[in-house]
């Protein structure tokens, strides 16, 4: 029998001959000062840099990198040296796999999805924070069917677990037509074990960017991926040399491997667990983790996890397609007196879906009614903000928009299944019920497809909606005697903290003023406090004293004082999920703005991954700010700095999304018309000569403000 040791310096010793092969072979066909580099990443070979501090940028600086590398394999027989191997592992897989990037663009051509981007790290941001992503599992090798192979994805996939798939079972999904990507939080990484550097690059991108943890500092790294990434492996037997070899990374980072092979295996509680009956994996991995789940039960004929926010259904798999934009639609939510509410009554006026022709498109309405002792109107919006992630949680069903521009789509798979209009209505109960139950006692819910009584029954929610806008445009920082801080994303940011005011969301984008406070009084001992603001310093900067204290708390010392208003002075720190990074451009005296979905460059020479690398992981960076996309029309926008008239370039996309908002901001601050159309795009300019020729044509206010340094 061989010592499990062993297995692990074996399998080092064939993982680092295939990366000396690769990395000769790229020298041969490309030299050594070809380009190297992942697509979409500020952090190089993201492996290379958390373990060594090496910039790699070229096929001589991996050689040059891998030599290093080579004395993380370490053949003696204690447990330091198998776990320093584990991660000498990852990093000569993470060289095999650079050599086919500095090849090709794609070169899994569509077929896998290889690197994760920054972006992808980030936009995970908030559902690890919430919780609504538990943890991680990375599954590799063959299921003993390829219905089990189906029946341990899905079951990850219900409980809220990002799967990574590695190997065999990636064919054995698709063979069964499973519904794969990163939108439902299944990603086919590649068919090789050596990919799962893709995965290891993934986790410590996210230490750098959520934990800022440094490059090269092991016991930082170490302690962020064993205490805040909740991840483990499972295995199928067989399991050669190879694979043990990267368990033991995978270990060494804090992630138990849950196997079925029994062959020169020796468990170890809590970290290596042998489990011969495969469909217990999923019990066994997460009691391995200690990730307890709080599952809502929700009577529908589909499955219901947050792994389906991000599903798309298409066109030509839509059974019926209820298209607000174009028929009168909403989504309401009244609270009434208890006496008016029959409990977890649900109805539907007008045809459901079976009474429709296939591909039918037609308006909906969605009215909560909703009764409770502590219930305040002020918390209807916040639900119906929600209605979006409950309904998109079901398996073949999709919504966007909100308030009357609502659409939901019914997958075909989901008809056939036998989803119907009364399991929306299932639904919103039962997420009222769980989410909102310190204030909501009971509920019911009405759902309406008749014409008729759409058009009645939204000129009554525009009713409501517009004496809603009326109160929030009298809600501002002065009008209000409490901000409240968030510390929700301090799971994986630890010094960062969100002050979120009437005129400054979460950088989230997620946690207005609103959710903030309906946050505090549903979960008084939750992650938004009530912060004062009585004692002010600067009130155009943005400072008061009473702030300052409850950052300085909140960040466990790391904060002594945070402006709201200012982008230079003590900014509010980011923790690496924000929506924007604004940063300056000195040239135009100006700021750029970027959202994460942008992947192209800015005139500061820097896409956004590169730009947000330079904040996060709660730090203050003056010149550099992350924020919500909302935030960018918010007269408190940069007002220590001249306010949105700063704002000389944003990509296309972000810029038609906040013009109408932005434009009558603009036009009441500074009285300028149509101010979108002086400001940059990836269409105009990427060159900051060119857009300074952009912004001298259009008289940018910027061009005459004060310096900002």
């Amino acid at each position: 029998m061989k010592k499990l040791f062993n297995r692990v310096f074996d399998g080092a010793d064939e993982m680092y001959a295939l990366a000396e092969k690769s990395i000769a072979e790229a020298l041969d066909e490309l030299g050594p000062d070809a380009p190297l580099a992942m697509p979409n990443t500020a952090y190089y070979l993201a492996n290379y840099l958390s373990y060594t501090k090496r910039q790699v940028t070229t096929i001589g600086g991996l050689k040059e990198a891998f030599e290093e590398a080579k004395s993380w394999n370490i053949h003696e027989d204690n447990t330091s040296a198998v776990f320093k191997t584990g991660f000498g592992v990852f990093m000569a897989a993470e060289a095999i796999e650079a050599c086919k990037y500095a090849k090709s663009p794609d070169p899994y051509e569509g077929n896998y999805h290889g690197h994760l981007s920054d972006a992808e790290v980030r936009e995970l941001g908030v559902p690890l924070v919430t919780n609504d992503i538990p943890g991680f599992v990375v599954i590799y090798g063959k299921a003993p069917s390829d219905e089990e192979a189906v029946d341990i994805i899905k079951g990850y996939q219900t409980r809220g677990i990002f799967v990574f798939l590695l190997g065999e079972i990636i064919e054995q999904a698709r063979r069964r037509e499973l519904n794969m990507g990163f939108p439902v939080r299944v990603v086919a990484v590649g068919p090789d074990i050596w990919q799962v550097a893709h995965i290891i690059s993934f986790v410590n991108r996210a230490a750098m960017i959520f934990g800022a943890v440094q490059p090269g500092d092991r016991w930082d790294l170490d302690e962020y991926t064993f205490w805040r990434i909740h991840a483990f492996v499972n295995v199928y037997e067989p399991v050669s040399d190879l694979v043990v070899s990267c368990g033991a990374g995978a270990i060494a980072m804090g992630f138990p491997v849950i196997t079925d092979d029994e062959n020169d295996m020796w468990p170890v509680p809590k970290t290596l667990l042998i489990q011969k009956d495969t469909t217990n994996f999923i019990e066994t991995s997460l009691e391995a983790r200690d990730i307890k789940l709080k599952i809502t039960n929700v009577d529908i004929p589909v499955a219901f996890a947050s792994a389906f926010e991000g599903e798309i259904v298409r066109k030509p798999d839509t059974r019926v397609d209820y298209d607000g934009p174009r028929f009168d639609s909403f989504e309401l939510v009244r609270t009434l007196e208890a006496h008016e509410i029959e409990d977890h009554k649900i109805e539907v006026f007008g045809p459901d879906i079976d009474e429709l022709p296939a591909g039918e498109k037609l308006g909906i309405g969605l009215l909560a009614e909703v009764a409770g002792k502590n219930m305040q109107k002020d918390f209807e919006p916040v639900f119906e903000r929600n209605f979006h992630y409950f309904v998109n949680c079901a398996e073949g069903v999709m919504h966007t928009g909100q308030r009357d521009i609502i659409r939901i789509r019914i997958s075909n798979a989901a008809f056939d299944a036998g989803f119907r209009l009364k399991h929306l209505g299932e639904i919103l109960y039962a997420k009222i019920m769980s989410e909102y139950d310190t204030v909501v006692d009971k509920c019911q819910v009405k759902i309406y497809t008749k014409p008729d009584d759409l058009k009645r029954l939204r000129a009554e929610a525009n009713a409501v909606y517009d004496e809603r806008d009326a109160r929030l445009k009298t809600l501002t920082d002065e009008s209000v005697d409490v901000f409240y801080n968030c510390i929700l994303c301090q799971s994986f940011s630890p010094s960062h903290v969100c002050i979120v005011t009437p005129e400054r969301l979460g950088l989230c984008g997620a946690v207005s003023w609103l959710d903030a406070k309906a946050t505090n009084q549903l979960n008084p001992q939750g992650p938004c406090q009530v912060v004062t603001r009585e004692r002010v310093i600067d009130p155009e900067i943005g400072i008061w004293e009473d702030v300052n204290e409850n950052v300085l708390a909140s960040s466990h010392g790391n904060l002594e004082s945070v402006s709201l208003y200012s982008i230079m002075v003590d900014p509010m720190t980011s923790c690496g999920c924000f929506e924007c990074i604004c940063g300056i451009e000195p040239l135009s005296n100006g700021v750029v703005i970027v959202n994460r979905e942008h992947i192209g460059i800015t005139p500061l020479g820097m896409t956004f991954p590169e730009m947000a690398s330079m904040t996060g992981g709660g730090v203050q960076t003056p010149g550099f700010m992350g924020h919500g996309k909302h935030f960018i029309a918010s007269k408190k926008f940069m007002k220590a700095e001249g306010g949105s008239a700063r704002i000389v370039w944003m990509p296309k996309a972000l810029k038609e999304l906040v013009a109408s908002k932005l434009n009558a901001t603009a036009k009441e601050l500074y009285d300028i018309d149509g101010f979108t159309d002086m400001i940059g795009d990836e269409t105009i300019a990427e060159d900051p000569e060119v857009l300074m020729e952009f912004l001298a044509e259009k008289g940018h206010p910027a061009l005459e403000m004060e310096p900002m340094f």
